[in-house]
This record gives C-alpha cells, sequence and structure tokens, in this order.
C-alpha cells in the first residue's frame, strides 16, 4: 500500500511516500480503508523523537493515529461490525496510508450526515476535550477560562463546556476573536496584561483553568485561581510540574463515547472545523504547518 514513512527522526523533511506491506488485522482489529486522516501536534513530536521517554517508536514508521475510513477486513472475534462499514476512531497502526488497522471497541459508526473529513478530525480532539472537562469537573453555572480556545481541542472544549452551561474565557489571537464568539465564548487576547484582561472579562473570578496552547500562560492561571492549582489542568505545556499543575497525557478510550460525539457531530451540535485538507503526499507540508500553530481547528490527509 501507499504510506507516508519516516526512517529517522528529525524535521518534516524525514517524511517521504513509499510502498509498504498491507497490514492485515488481528484478534478484535478490523482493517480500514483510510478516506481521511486526521494530523496531530504529537504526530510532529514522535516524528522529532521527543516522546522516546514516554514510549519507543520503532523505525520505519507510518505516522497518524486517527482517522475514517471504510472496514474492508474483520480479525477474529469482531461482531460489532461488518465490511463496508463507514467508520472513525483511533488507529493502532498509522493512519497516513491507505489502510490501517483499529481496534473494533475503538471506533464508531460514522454517521451519514457527517463527512469524511470532519470525520476524521472529531476524534482526539472531542476525547480530549471531554477528559479535561471531566477532570475539572466543570459544571453548569462555572466559569472556564480556555487558553488556545481556537484550536481542534479548544473549539471541541468550548462548545462542550458551553452545552454543560458553563461560561467559557477563550484565549486567542484578535483573528480568531469573532470565531470563538460564534462558538459561544467570550474572547480575549493571550499574552502579557492577560490577569487584567480576563478579570475585567470575567470579575466573577475564574473557577477552572483548560490550558490547550502550551505557551506559558500556567504562571497567570495559577494567579488567577488566587494562588491555587486544584482546578487547572494542561494538555501542552511541559513545565507543568514547576507550577504544580497536573498535566492530562492520556486516559481511557471509548468507542462509545466517540459514537455520542459523531451523532452530535452530524446533528450541528459540535464541529471541529477543517483548517485544510491536503492530498498524502503532502504530509510533510501538513506537519510542517502543525508544528507552526495557531491553525484554526484540523488539519487533514486525503490518500
Amino acid at each position: 500500500m501507499e504510506a507516508i514513512v519516516f526512517e529517522e527522526f528529525g524535521g518534516p523533511e524525514v517524511l517521504h511516500p513509499a510502498r509498504v506491506e498491507d497490514p492485515h488485522p488481528g484478534p478484535g482489529q478490523v482493517r480500514l480503508r483510510i478516506r481521511a486522516a486526521a494530523v496531530n501536534p504529537m504526530d510532529y513530536k514522535i516524528r522529532r523523537g521527543w516522546m522516546e521517554d514516554v514510549f519507543s517508536t520503532s523505525l520505519p514508521a507510518v505516522p497518524g493515529v486517527e482517522g475514517a475510513g471504510v472496514v474492508d477486513a474483520l480479525g477474529e472475534g469482531v461482531t460489532g461490525f461488518a465490511v463496508g462499514d463507514e467508520v472513525l476512531g483511533w488507529t493502532a497502526t498509522g493512519s497516513y496510508a491507505e489502510y490501517a488497522l483499529a481496534a473494533a471497541s475503538l471506533i464508531a459508526r460514522k454517521p451519514p450526515g457527517l463527512d469524511w473529513q470532519d470525520a476524521a478530525a472529531l476524534t482526539i480532539a472531542a476525547s480530549t476535550a471531554q477528559r479535561v472537562l471531566d477532570e475539572l469537573a466543570v459544571a453548569s453555572g462555572e466559569t472556564l477560562l480556555l487558553h488556545g480556545a481556537a484550536g481542534a481541542v479548544g473549539t471541541a472544549a468550548v462548545q462542550l463546556a458551553v452545552a454543560r452551561g458553563a461560561t467559557v474565557i477563550g484565549t486567542a489571537s484578535p483573528a480568531n476573536h469573532d470565531y470563538l464568539r460564534v462558538l459561544g465564548a467570550t474572547p480575549v487576547t493571550y499574552g502579557d496584561g492577560l490577569v487584567e484582561r480576563v478579570r475585567e472579562a470575567a470579575p466573577q473570578g475564574v473557577d477552572a483553568v483548560f490550558d490547550a496552547s502550551g505557551r506559558g500562560a500556567l504562571p497567570d492561571s495559577v494567579e488567577l485561581r488566587g494562588g491555587t492549582t486544584d482546578r487547572i489542568v494542561t494538555i501542552a505545556d511541559p513545565d507543568a510540574a514547576k507550577y504544580g499543575v497536573a498535566f492530562s497525557g492520556g486516559g481511557s478510550r471509548s468507542g462509545e463515547q466517540l459514537a455520542e460525539h459523531a451523532r452530535r457531530a452530524a446533528a450541528g451540535e459540535l464541529r471541529v472545523p477543517v483548517a485544510a485538507a491536503l492530498s498524502l503526499e503532502e504530509a510533510a507540508r501538513a506537519q510542517e504547518l502543525s508544528e507552526r500553530g495557531h491553525v484554526r481547528g484540523k488539519l487533514v490527509l486525503l490518500p
């Protein structure tokens, strides 16, 4: 099959198209004919070798951990899906490819009203947002400060938090302020003077902080929480421990929860916008854009 491969750690230039062996599903797995694969910040961090202390990457490797496609083969014991089903979810092998394997427990059927690009963009952004909001126990009537609110995870988090009845103060560049207002958040500009801007936007105070940007906002977040760190969570700042802040880097994955997110997305209640759709051969360009940051929504690859 056609796939994108890297044989050494480095910049985006190490990514290149190659012919590799087709994967074959094991027990409990399905094989997907990928229709769209999502690009995540984790992808370039793995490619650069920055994640080797967390988990080891065997080279050569195919990037990508989520996608959407059509089931074309079933492993032993799989009963919940059939060949021809249209699905989305986490992949067990690299999704920057024509085919990828996935655990049957970590995929969900794609609703007919959800297109391939939007389906590919949904899985990790929505599940990460859901996980952190649950960890923070964000509830109706509370005020959430969300750093990086215009990104893929931030976009999902705004919508899910507003649906809970929370007030969301979202940090973003001025170019994204109108976008955040449409989602239901009150936008503020990040950077120097953030504490004063947030206090002006939320004079009642901030009940919880979700950092999806990792751009040095934790000291201000602790100050806005009155010096406490009990309801501050980051998914992106490697200095979290320095400030006594919890780093959320994992958690349970649920095909059942993903099915609910997909239902809401098809109904127009939850959306992770696709910033750009590129061909599989443009994977290096896609990761370069991802690594630069400031992408509104998700980048997807189309095999």
